[in-house]
């Protein structure tokens, strides 16, 4: 999916972000086996002789929304095979088989724990993402993700959150323009920031970040395309939307909150006019899932 804004001749977009490279992937997956492995798996190695095949069973051990599919058999390669129960975005329930890897016993022993760390992160980012967007999606707000993530694994975590239903905010700083306080401070004020990035003519939409209605209205000035709400309370926000939405073109202007939004005090937020809701928590407050890797005997 992709939420578009229109906004003048620009166009703030969010897509939700569900393709990942195979090349990527086996890439990340090497990185990660050899800062498991630098020089081997002792254990394995001295107490599996070669040429033993096992099979095993991949299992939830909670409920959780599954995101994994493209990246599980990557992480046991080639010699082993794979098969999965489960689609990315299903739902599962504590004892679903996820799905069977076959192959060498040394080669499943050596990287079972590479895939448990990773896809048991990546389904408590998916899971969480839901919580959020089944509460946003009956008033038509859209969840977005952050920056905040792992390092290393930022597009495996933004994937995640595309898979339990959120969208994607810019990928990196590359990516889209968004003109934060410490920016304003260190141009000297709204206006200069906005007329710098202007001069520069990087043909990207730009969107400013505004704790206070004395900001928004120096930025409506300079024709912004989306601006960042951050921590404000709901009241503020209605305040804030009314004045953005009365100017020229207002209702083509992108609008999102950002800030202290949790599960449990997100309601009146939804009831403000709002296009999207910013949430760290997705990627840097997400609870790895109980995921378990059994050998079947």
């Amino acid at each position: 999916g992709t939420f578009r804004k229109n906004v003048g001749a620009q166009l703030m977009e969010y897509a939700q972000h569900k393709q990942l490279s195979n090349e990527y992937i086996i890439g990340k997956i090497a990185d990660f086996l050899a800062e498991d492995m630098p020089d081997g798996d002792k254990t394995t190695k001295d107490t599996i002789p070669e040429g033993v095949t096992i099979s095993a069973e991949i299992q939830s051990g909670e409920e959780l929304v599954f995101a994994g599919e493209k990246i599980i058999p990557h992480c046991f390669g080639e010699n082993c095979q794979t098969t999965l129960n489960h689609n990315d975005g299903d739902y599962l329930l504590n004892g679903d088989v996820i799905g069977f890897v076959t192959g060498p016993a040394r080669e499943i022993l050596s990287r079972e724990r590479v895939m448990l760390n990773l896809i048991q992160r990546l389904c408590g980012i998916a899971t969480l993402t839901l919580e959020y967007a089944e509460i946003a999606n009956p008033f038509n707000v859209k969840i977005l993700d952050t920056r905040k993530t792992t390092p290393g694994l930022r597009l495996f975590e933004k994937y995640a959150v595309a898979v339990g239903g959120g969208y994607n905010h810019r990928l990196n700083l590359s990516d889209g323009i968004l003109i934060k306080d410490n920016h304003i401070i260190a141009a000297g004020s709204v206006t200069k920031a906005i007329e710098s990035v202007r001069k520069a003519g990087a043909g990207l939409p730009l969107e400013i970040e505004v704790d206070n209605i004395n900001q928004i209205r120096k930025a409506l000035e300079a024709n912004v395309d989306g601006f960042l709400l951050d921590n404000m309370n709901p009241q503020t926000i209605k305040e804030s939307v009314s004045l953005i939405r009365a100017s020229e073109n207002g209702n083509d202007i992108f609008i999102e909150a950002s800030g202290g939004i949790t599960l449990k005090n997100i309601h009146p937020f939804l009831e403000t006019g709002i296009d999207a809701i910013s949430i760290g928590a997705l990627t840097h407050q997400a609870v790895s899932k109980d995921i378990r890797l059994n050998f079947i005997t």
